[in-house]
């Protein structure tokens, strides 16, 4: 990395680089790693680590050459805070090492990390939610930290009246005779966060979900312009039933195949 940077010798794209305009990247990585895990595909994941890992030493080596920290510190901080929230695995004398249960783990990691977040952050249980997030998973991980003082729905059909509720404010707005776009985009926003603590409580991750289905429109509707290739269709000539046609068809398959 020092020679991809060095002022006379190194690569000019590399050199330009900031702190900022290698978020981009580092965001685009990390989802590559994730799409790789969804595969199951193990010589992509390998690939796609070493892409991340490259990531963080770029980071570290421009704070590096700005003074502030260098790769050790950044290895030497991780170190440091896995040691500080595992007493029970690290320390030699305290009553936290007498955990050994994973619910108790659990309960002692997450009062460690409150406690690191109030240094950091302030006493508000919302304090330190990364705005960086993916808006589901921002949305998933605020509802988490309100269920934990208490502010959550007891199970789950009062959270399916509640998307109900939702849906039809937002039916409601796109009805009107004149849309007021201010006011369906908040309606959207309220079902979609909704739709988040719905995954939430069920034990789903709305990202990996919107994921899958993301994913799983893509192989239908490549699988529907196979069909319609063979059967010697043009796209842009379907109507709305042989599209409706196409898709049954696809998900037929996709049933008999399994």
């Amino acid at each position: 990395m020092a020679r991809l940077r060095d002022p006379e010798h190194g690569c000019p794209w590399d050199r330009e680089q900031t702190l900022a305009t290698i978020v981009p990247h580092t965001l685009e990585e990390a989802y590559e790693v994730a799409e790789a895990i969804a595969r199951n595909d193990m010589g992509e994941l390998c690939d796609e680590l070493g892409d991340l890992l490259f990531q963080v030493v770029f980071y570290a080596r421009i704070a590096e050459e700005q003074g502030d920290f260098g790769f050790d510190a950044v290895v030497d901080a991780i170190c440091d805070k896995l040691i500080r929230r595992h007493p029970h695995v690290f320390a030699t004398e305290s009553a936290d090492a007498e955990i050994s249960d994973a619910e108790a783990q659990t309960a002692a990691w997450e009062a460690h990390k409150a406690r690191e977040r109030r240094d950091k952050h302030g006493d508000g249980t919302l304090a330190g939610v990364a705005h960086a997030l993916p808006a589901l998973s921002r949305a998933a991980k605020l509802t988490k930290r309100a269920a934990r003082v208490g502010f959550d729905w007891p199970d789950l059909p009062p959270v399916f009246d509640k998307m109900q509720e939702e849906l039809d404010e937002l039916r409601y707005e796109v009805e009107q005779g004149t849309i007021d776009p201010e006011r369906v985009e908040d309606e959207m926003g309220d079902v979609l966060f909704v739709a988040s603590n719905l995954a939430r409580k069920a034990g789903v991750d709305p990202e990996v979900a919107l994921r899958r289905a993301n994913a799983k429109f893509e192989r239908r509707f490549a699988a529907m312009e196979a069909l319609a290739a063979a059967e010697g269709l043009s796209l842009d000539a379907l109507d709305l039933d042989r599209w409706e046609a196409l898709w049954v068809r696809v998900k037929q398959g996709e049933v008999s195949e399994s």
